[in-house]
This record gives structure tokens, sequence and C-alpha cells, in this order.
């Protein structure tokens, strides 16, 4: 049972890591040539102010009296510059959303595992190719693009990570602290000649992270009054910074401004999956080289009402995707744009001449073409001849095509026929981008549900345990083997492809080896009527697309408990079954647990900060919750009350639900006169049995191991929230800590999810313990309804659509498969908590007394 625990575990192991290399491989290329436009740029220099977790209609709807809560912004957006709304991508985080704006692509999502801070794969930035850029802001931001710059001509400034609190009295001190920063090296460059000299040259960019706003939103709601005068203080901030820049450059007419958002911000002060509130943030530029306020008088192509709701339907809106501010900013200082960039410059903005707007877009185009011919190259390059299949719309002749054509459209100054076909030829390349990143798809997919279907095949024979052996069907195996490694290995592929088309080898060869065990099936159900299979076969089928449908539609569960909740009815064991209540214990525990959160709450309200006694009650309670079951008796119910009452604070009607079932499955086993299973383990097809009876206990057993797959997922989406994970709202965790830390944040988020896991687990192997079931078939049943579900997801993984639905398609699959390999992993946990003892004597190991 061991080997094929571990065995299972690696299975599903590569089964989950095979969703990222399918599906989350990193998008970046490398080798290409720099491009920039040979035409002179409109701007010397560049402030790039990015206000961290600002809403689009925080900014632009007036509030209840129709006053602007950004005056200053407000005027530029009226008379100077242009506005527009940038449109972001999930995940709605600070390090993706910098990383589009400021080097153009939307980020590598294995970055998630290095807490967004560092670079898994090193990309280039409007920083990089500058002259030289100034940074202020936050640590966690402003390092990773110096990481990856080359040469020493990027500069930080950063305040300590402790200021990230928030339980801080007021975060916008953190705003103030950079504008205050900034101010200071301005009026420093007056006296330092050195300074001022480099500042002098072109192409200098000046960013200013403000996070002030995205810590309000977390900590108070952006409809607080913290949030909204936040606001208030960055509007003050930039009107005075931008007087300050321009009075030190003597109104040189040379400055170009952007001021923009990563991410906005629920109404509860999250940010990470796809609302509109998350994905829609502010973009307002001015300056050199851009178009002042444009009057309209016509309804605009903008059908979502917000130019009503913020009153601006007198102003032209320029809408963009978040990663197109890159190419704008190269553009407007004339540096090359990013090599990794994908996004196509917006030239609504730009206020230059038909003919630097066409060589910007010619330049743009090229760039995201040289991409595409590296992508191009190197899976042809991996890919045998006669088996390449090139992109049809941008074949090595169409690229020269449309390259010569722009170029003598722009010579013969036919300057916005050449911008549509510089247009046109960014479409294809980046459709032909997403062909070859995505050109092994369809193969690897193939051997995954060969391997997932080989698996679930096995387990299902392993349950019924027959066994017969061939050498014929061994040598067949190593052909096989042999066969799929060559092909490989010519078409040099990354070392798991190896993995993922030899998986399904070994596997198939167990389940051929097993073949025995399927006719002895056929053989033992012949007189089991049609009718009576087929029904069996649509409850499974129900039941497993109940789970499956209970991943879109909550309310699926709700549907789910209501029909288990008539099991005890239809099956006449209501009557029968009693259960000794411990409500009085439970009421008494949640109302002293109760006192450490609500006077947390009231603390951080009244802006107090985290009370040291309320950290360590709860760092305490939160540690002994694992060992306080340790000391307890081993007798059953004396262990299983101590788990659950360690771990009921948070999940207390969820734990009374698992009382209830333990002691119904008793009285199931008791109503059918059986005391145990033992003699159910020397049963044998070929005997002459009472196969009638056998059905009955396997299905009773199905019927088990479909409540624990159900009650998981009920303690995952029922008491639980999945946007706990995917979704950052820190109030949960604000009693442990409230200084910034993703790491232990998430962790005690995780910690949040896991408790009603170990719930569950316990009660089902207390019923295994007690009715005296064979563990080994109620294990493995589980593991068939959990790998045909996520076999169930892998197929309704999607890459096309919203970004919202690409993520929600793969994290799908991605739940299943951990909550398989985890529940793998956490019945050993559960193992010792239920059985292990900690004690000064030894004492003999007891489940009953």
């Amino acid at each position: 049972m061991i080997m094929f625990f571990l065995v299972g575990l690696l299975v599903h192991v590569i089964f989950f890591i095979s969703i990222f290399d399918i599906y989350f491989t990193s998008p970046l290329v490398h080798g290409m040539a720099p491009q920039v436009s040979p035409l002179p740029p409109p701007a010397s220099r560049l402030l790039l102010v990015v206000a961290d977790g600002l809403r689009a209609d925080s900014l632009y709807k007036p509030d209840a009296n129709g006053s602007t809560r950004a005056p200053y912004l407000r005027s530029v957006m009226e008379e100077t510059g242009s506005w527009g709304v940038s449109h972001t991508r999930v995940p709605t985080e600070s390090r993706p959303g910098h990383v589009a704006l400021i080097a153009g692509f939307y980020e590598d999502v294995s970055a998630v595992a290095k807490g967004w801070k560092e670079n898994p794969v090193e990309f280039d930035s409007v920083f990089n190719e500058s002259r030289h850029t100034w940074c202020w802001g936050s640590p966690d931001i402003l390092p990773m693009f110096a990481k990856g710059a080359s040469g020493d001509h990027v500069y930080t400034y950063t305040y300590p990570a402790e200021r990230e609190d928030f339980a801080s009295t007021d975060a916008s001190r953190l705003d103030t602290w950079v504008f205050d920063e900034v101010k200071s090296f301005l009026q420093s460059a007056r006296v330092n000649s050195s300074l001022m000299s480099s500042l002098q040259k072109d192409q200098n960019v000046f960013f200013l992270h403000l996070l002030g706003i995205d810590t309000n939103g977390h900590a108070h709601r952006p409809m607080s009054q913290e949030y909204l005068e936040n606001i208030r203080l960055v509007d003050s901030g930039v009107k005075e910074l931008v007087s300050m820049v321009e009075d030190l450059f003597g109104n040189d007419g040379r400055t170009a401004y952007v001021f923009t958002s990563d991410h906005g911000m629920t109404n509860w002060g999250s940010h990470g999956a796809g609302h509109p509130s998350e994905t829609l943030t502010p973009l307002l530029v001015w300056g050199a080289g851009v178009h002042t306020a444009q009057r309209v008088t016509e309804p605009q192509k903008y059908s979502d009402g917000y130019l009503q709701e913020w009153q601006l339907e007198g102003l032209r809106r320029v809408d963009v995707n978040q990663a197109d501010i890159a190419p704008l900013m190269s553009s407007l200082i004339g540096v090359p744009i990013p090599l990794n960039s994908v996004g196509v410059l917006p030239l609504q903005y730009l206020n230059n001449s038909d003919q630097f707007k066409a060589e910007s877009m010619y330049s743009n185009a090229i760039q995201i073409l040289e991409q595409f011919k590296v992508k191009m190259a190197q899976k042809k390059e991996t890919t045998l001849s006669f088996l390449f299949t090139p992109y049809q719309l941008l074949t090595e002749s169409r690229q020269a095509e449309f390259i010569n054509k722009a170029r003598v459209l722009i010579q013969l100054e036919e300057y916005e026929e050449a911008i549509s076909l510089c247009r046109s030829l960014i479409g294809h390349a980046l459709e032909g981008l997403s062909y070859y990143h995505t050109y092994d798809r369809f193969f690897l997919g193939c051997s995954v549900v060969l391997g997932f279907t080989g698996w679930t095949s096995y387990v299902v024979l392993v349950i019924l345990k027959t066994h017969v052996s061939s050498k014929t069907l061994w040598w067949m195996g190593v052909g096989a083997t042999l066969l799929i490694g060559m092909f490989l290995i010519i078409q040099r592929s990354p070392v798991t492809y190896y993995i993922y088309c030899l998986l399904p080898v070994p596997v198939w060869y167990s389940v051929l080896k097993e073949f025995g065990t399927l006719t002895d099936l056929v053989r033992s159900y012949s007189s089991l009527p049609l009718g009576k299979c087929f029904g069996y076969f649509a409850l499974v089928t129900f039941g497993i697309e109940l789970l499956v449908l209970s991943f879109f539609y909550r309310a699926m569960l709700t549907v789910g408990l209501a029909v288990l909740s008539l099991w005890p009815l239809l099956s006449g064991l209501y009557s029968k079954a009693k259960f000794r209540s411990v409500s009085w214990v439970l009421s008494m525990l949640l109302t002293v647990c109760a006192y450490v959160p609500t006077s947390t709450h009231s603390s951080l309200q009244l802006k107090q900060g985290l009370p040291l006694l309320n950290q360590m009650i709860s760092w305490t309670t939160l540690g002994s919750s694992l060992f306080v079951p340790l000391l307890s008796s081993t007798r059953l119910f004396h262990r299983l009350l101590s788990i659950f009452l360690s771990l009921t604070i948070v999940r207390q009607f969820l734990s009374w639900l698992m009382f209830v079932w333990i002691n119904i499955e008793q009285e199931a086993m008791l109503s059918q006169g059986i005391s145990g299973r033992q003699e159910l383990s020397t049963l044998d097809f070929s005997e002459n049995i009472d196969i009638t009876k056998i059905r009955q206990l396997k299905l009773d057993d199905i019927r088990r191991s479909y409540f624990f797959v159900f009650f998981i997922i009920t303690a995952f989406f029922g008491t639980g929230n999945i946007a706990s994970i995917n979704s950052f709202d820190p109030a949960s965790v604000y009693c442990f800590l409230t200084v910034f830390n993703p790491f232990i944040m998430g962790g005690l988020m995780m910690w949040k999810v896991i408790i009603p896991f170990i719930i569950v687990m316990c009660t089902f192997e207390t019923i295994q313990v007690s009715t005296q079931l064979s563990s080994r078939s109620l294990f493995l049943i589980v593991l068939v309804i959990s790998d045909l579900m996520a076999l169930h997801f892998f197929f309704l993984v999607q890459d096309y659509g919203s970004w919202l639905d690409i993520g929600t398609s793969i994290s799908h699959y991605v739940i299943v498969m951990s909550m398989t390999i985890f529940l793998m992993l956490l019945s050993l946990m559960t193992h010792i908590l239920t059985s292990g003892r900690v004690s000064l004597w030894r004492t003999r190991k007891m489940h009953f007394p």
C-alpha cells in the first residue's frame, strides 16, 4: 500500500505539473534586435506616476456634491491632456500590472512562486532602454526593474518594508514619503552640477510608485474616507511635482507625463480577479508630444455608461490595453520599445506628424514581428520537418511582403495606409505568437489524457484485485518506450515531454496486466438487469456532474446537501440514528474565541494598531490547535471531539455535520447486520458466492466515498472562500500580522482553507475505523471519483474568450488536482491526529473503550 501511495502521488504530481507546461510556460523569447523610430522624439524626459490600487471610477466619478476629488488631474483631462481607461488583465496584482505598464507584456505566472517580487525570466523594459531612470516607492516593486536592467542606470529609492502596515494610522504617509523624496532630489540637482548634467540629457525617466491608496483600500475599503482622502493627497502631490519639474527645466516643454494605476480594487478591498472594479484603471497623459483635451459633440463608441456616470461625455475618451502604455512611453522619449512588448502604440494620444506616427507604428510592428520570427525558428528547430506546420497567415514570404509594402507606403507618404498595414501585421504577428506558443498543446494534452484514463482504469482494477502476468506484454511496453523515446530525442524535446509521453506506457501496461479482472467482472455482473445497470451509471454520472457544476454554480452545493439530507429518510435510518449533543461546549468555546477578532477589528477601526495580546492569543491558538489533540486519549470519541474542538473555531457547523455522519454510518452498518468487513477481504469473483451481497456492499462503499468527496468540496467552497487564495484580502489575517508579507499571509489564508479538509478527513478515517471498513478500497474509490472530475476539468480548460474565463477554467483543474494530491498527503496528518499521542508514559493504542 505504501508503494501504491507513493506511485499514485508521483503520477498525480506529474498530472498537476502538466497543466503548467501546457498553459503556463513563459511567453518570453530572447535574441531580438531593438526597434526605434528614426525621427526625433517630442519629449526629452518622462514622468510616470503609478497610483497603486486606484480604481478608474474613484478618480473620474464626481462625489455626492458633484465636485471632483482630484481637481488638478481633472483640469488636465479638460484642458491640457488626453485621458481614457487602461484595461488590465488577470491576475490584477501589483507586479503583473507594473510589468505590463513598463515592459509591455502580461506577466509570466510562474512569478507568483516568488511572491511577485523576483524575475523568473529576465525581460526588457522602458527603464532598461532609457538613458537614466530614477525610481521612488515600494521595496516590493522597484527592485525587479533594477535587477532586470543592463548596466547601472536604474536608481531606486525605497522606504523600509515595515512601513507597509495595514494597521497604520495613515497609509497615505507612504505617498507623502515618495513626494518628499522626489522634491528633495529635484532641489538637490540645483546645487549638484553632476546630477543636473545627467538630468539635462534626453531619454530620462522618473518613476513614482504610490502605494498609499492600495494600502488604505485593503485596510479601510475603497469607499472609505481614508481611501478618498489619499486620492486628494496624490492629486495635490502631482500638481506640486509637475510645477517643480517644469521650473527645474525652465518650462522647455520637453517633459511628458503619464498618470495611471496597476490595478483597481473591489468594494470589499481585494484585488486579483477580473471584476471591472479591478481591471478598469485610469490613464492620463499630457505634456510634450501629447494631444490636449479633445472636445466631442457626437456620442462616443463606448456603451458601458461610464461617460455619463463620470460626467465626461464631452471629452474624447481613448481606452487602451495596459501593455499599450509601454510603447506609448517609448515613442514619447525616443527609446526602443521593450523587446518582449506585445503592446500596440495608441496613436490617438500622440500630437505629432503623420510621418512620426507611421514610423512609430512601423517600429512597433517590426518589434513584435521579431518576436514572432524567433518563436517560429525555435519551434521549427525542435520539430521534424515533415511534421512542422507553419502559421499560414504569416509565412516568411508574407512577412517580407508586409515589411516591404509598409516601407514603400511610408516613402510615398501614404501614412494612413501604412499605419493600417502595420496594424494588420501586428495582429497577425500576435496571433502567430499565440499559435507557436501553443503549438505542442494538443500533443501534450493527448498524452496527459491517455495517462489519466490509464491510471483511473488501473485503480479500478486494483480495487477488484485480480492479477495476471505476460512476458509478451512486458516486451510490448519496452518497445513502446523505445519508440517514443527515439521520437522525442530526434525532436530535441524538453525533459518534461519525456515524462508526459512515457508515463502512459507503464500505466497502461499495468492496466493490461490486470485485464483478467475485467473478464471476471463482466461474468459476475452479467445477471444484473440492463435497466438497473443504466440506473446505477446514471446515478454515478449525476453525482460527478453535480460536483463539477458546483465549481461554476455554488447553489449546486445546496442542491446536493438537500439531496443527501433525504438519505437517512429513504434508507430508514432516521429513527435509529442518535447523536450526543455538545452544543453547550461549542457555544462556550465560540463565545471566548469571538473576542479576539472583534477586539482586533475595533482596534484597527480606531487606528490603534494590532494589540500585542490579541496577536499572541491568535498565534498561540493556531499553534496549539495541532498539538492539543495529541494530549488526549486515543479513544475514538475523545480524540475526535478534541480534534474538532481545536479546529472548530472557524468551522463549527461542518464539525456538527461530520458527527452526525459518523453516527448515521454506524447505524447503517448495524441495520445491515454487519459488524466488520474482515471476511470480505477473502472474496474472489471465481468462487461461488452471493454476488448480490457483494454488489450491495460495493455500492455502499461508493456512496460513502462520494459523500466524502462532496463534503470535501463543500468544505472548500461552502465554509471557505476561493477568493482568499486567488484574490488578495488580508483582513482575515490581521490578528496575526498587519505588515505586508505575501508568504506568511498567504500561508495563513491557506491554513484557513485547510482546516475544513482536516475535519472531513478525520471524519472519514473515523468512519473507516468505527465500521471496520477497508480503508484501502474506500480511498481508491475516492481517488477514482477525484480523477474523473479532474479529467472532466482538463477538457474544460480553454485558451479563448476573456482572460477571466481562461484563468477560471485553469484554476478549476488546478484545484481538483491539488485536492487529490493534497488529500493523499493530508491522510498522513489525519492519521497522526487520530492515532498519535504525546504522553510521558507508554499506553496501549485504543480506538474504543
